[in-house]
């Protein structure tokens, strides 16, 4: 298994964050997904095609995402459930058009965002191809990048 394409993703993640919010990110260590699978509030998911098949994943519990989508307005004090999903939607498209700036050996394109939203759901990762998850730390609020790529 090939991991050196998680790289470009926690860079794009560190980079989205501190442009578009001004906040450091610190990621974890990346460990394969495994059962049992962790649960989230609302998730931003992006599919990747081309020379490699996969999808990109940011989740969060619903404050850690309405925190964030908060920061990346300017500041402001309220936001909708339509202002958090469109931000969701907008943080991950940002990560996987950067990371696949790094990655031209796959000649990648990438999907529209979904934004999954639901307590408690979990994402099953493409057949055949491990995920690699990333846990990541701003203060005190914490999310999880998943990254399933399966080269050709």
């Amino acid at each position: 298994m090939d991991v050196s394409y998680i790289n470009p993703f926690i860079i794009a993640t560190d980079n989205c964050f501190q442009t578009m919010m001004r906040l450091v990110v610190k990621p974890g260590t990346p460990q394969l997904k495994r059962y049992p699978y962790p649960s989230y509030d609302i998730s931003g998911v992006i599919g990747l095609s081309g020379e490699a098949q996969g999808s990109i994943s940011l989740s969060f519990s619903n404050s850690t995402a309405t925190s964030f989508v908060k920061k990346m307005l300017g500041d402001i004090s309220s936001v909708s459930e339509d202002d958090v999903i469109d931000g969701v939607g907008e943080i991950v498209n940002i990560i996987a058009g950067n990371a696949k700036a790094y990655l031209t050996k796959y000649d990648l394109s990438i999907s529209l965002p979904n934004v999954i939203i639901g307590d408690n759901h979990t994402l099953a990762g493409q057949s055949g191809s491990p995920t690699i998850v990333v846990p990541f730390i701003s203060g005190e609020l914490n999310f999880i990048m998943e990254v399933s790529l399966k080269t050709k």
